[in-house]
């Protein structure tokens, strides 16, 4: 996959990208956790998503937010960051204009960006929400959520409460129109360090059910 670099709000972005197989296939982006806490692109869980949406046949791009790595800029506390992942899904439209479905995924404090960043974006159609941190950030903004999705928490996470995600997925599922998919992994930490194949088995599934072409859920 190719090292690319694009224009950012604060300077150049750096980012690893995969061109679709074909015209029109289906795009995705992939938000990396805190980076004030050792997130990278380059984490083992952002390198497993961005495979499996290029083996589903996506444009993909995972990129470093703003000071992580090469991309130019300082932390700014999700607010610099969200504008980072806009300018991402800018960048991969230009590269890839005719995809007709964009999706987001997000670990951590990314699930929190990709969630802002579906709110504003009306193409993103779908969502992988890991780990994201209800008992730290307000996600009040979803309101109402415009896309189905999926939420995974480990029932041993040590960041995140499963309380806290539990009441943000049973707020998301009072609204009409969109369904949250919601998985527990007993055992697992916030990173899923010693369950990452449950956790894949868990999205593996979930994207074989939205991607098949009689799927309920648009």
């Amino acid at each position: 996959m190719p090292e690319v670099i694009f224009p950012g709000p604060e300077g150049r972005l750096e980012g690893r990208f995969t061109p679709a197989p074909r015209p029109r296939a289906p795009a995705a982006v992939i938000l990396h956790a805190h980076p004030q806490a050792g997130g990278t692109m380059n984490n083992r869980m952002v390198q497993l998503l961005h495979k499996d949406f290029v083996r589903r046949g996506f444009a993909t791009l995972r990129f470093n937010f703003r000071g992580v790595g090469r991309s130019q800029g300082t932390f700014d506390n999700g607010i610099g960051e969200l504008s980072d992942a806009a300018a991402a899904l800018d960048w991969m439209q230009q590269i890839h204009p005719e995809a007709e479905v964009t999706w987001v995924a997000g670990v951590s404090f990314g699930a929190w960006i990709g969630m802002q960043l579906l709110m504003r974006r009306p193409e993103v159609r779908g969502f992988l929400s890991i780990s994201p941190p209800a008992n730290m950030y307000d996600f009040s903004f979803l309101a109402p959520c415009p896309a189905s999705g999926l939420i995974v928490q480990g029932l041993a996470d040590e960041v995140v409460t499963p309380s806290a995600v539990q009441k943000l997925v049973d707020k998301l599922r009072t609204q009409k129109h969109i369904t949250i998919e919601h998985k527990e992994i007993p055992g697992a930490n916030h990173f899923f360090e010693n369950e990452m194949d449950e956790l894949f088995k868990v999205i593996d599934d979930y994207l074989d059910f939205r991607l098949d072409p009689d799927c309920p859920i648009r």
